[in-house]
């Protein structure tokens, strides 16, 4: 149905949260940050996201070597691309919230030699995660995705509220926002596949 505004689907959400019948987040709205409890400082935030970028792309380079369909492979390849965007734009905050007299030790600021590359959005471990995809289809893996996309999309969400500097704050929220576009990509993929 399309309505004279162009407005292609409307749904009601008559009775609120109540009357919905699908998943719903639970828990503390701290809830998905207990990977960054030993972050004291801000840089400490951002390095450890720098981390779980690093890990994403690791493992959404994986999931692309192992799809042998294109559009999928194209897709992952993408996520791939932004993972690095992300992690450049990490590098930017981190600068300018440690200042110009730091040591450059992003990654290493806090993550230990046990996480880096190895943690991925989702707090899952890149390994165990390629592993597990290892011949899984790809409605299977962009389930995954999207789920880590959402975790990933909350994470800078939370990370941007608890940022004192707005500058640093924006870039944040610009992230978080490229995460929900790519849930976006997965989820017309994925319906595509159903």
């Amino acid at each position: 149905m399309v309505s004279s505004a162009g407005i292609k689907d409307a749904h009601s959400m008559e009775g609120g949260i109540k009357a919905w019948s699908g998943d719903v987040a639970t828990g503390a709205p701290e809830a998905g940050m207990s990977i960054f409890s030993q972050a004291d400082r801000a840089e400490d935030l951002v390095a450890l996201a720098w981390v779980l970028e690093e890990g994403s792309r690791r493992f959404y380079a994986g999931v692309a070597e192992m799809l042998d369909d294109t559009q999928g492979t194209n897709m992952f390849n993408d996520l791939v691309a932004a993972e690095e965007h992300h992690k450049e734009s990490l590098v930017r905050v981190y600068k300018e919230l440690a200042g110009s007299g730091s040591e450059p030790g992003l990654p290493n600021t806090i993550a230990s030699d046990e996480l880096a590359g190895d943690l991925m959005e989702g707090g899952i471990r890149v390994g165990e995660a390629l592993a597990w995809a290892k011949g899984k289809g790809a409605v299977e893996l962009l389930d995954l995705s999207m789920s880590l996309e959402i975790n990933a999309y909350d994470l800078y969400v939370k990370m941007a509220r608890r940022m004192e500097n707005e500058d640093v704050g924006k870039v944040l929220k610009n992230i978080a926002e490229e995460e929900r576009k790519h849930l976006e990509r997965l989820g017309d993929l994925l319906e595509k596949r159903i």
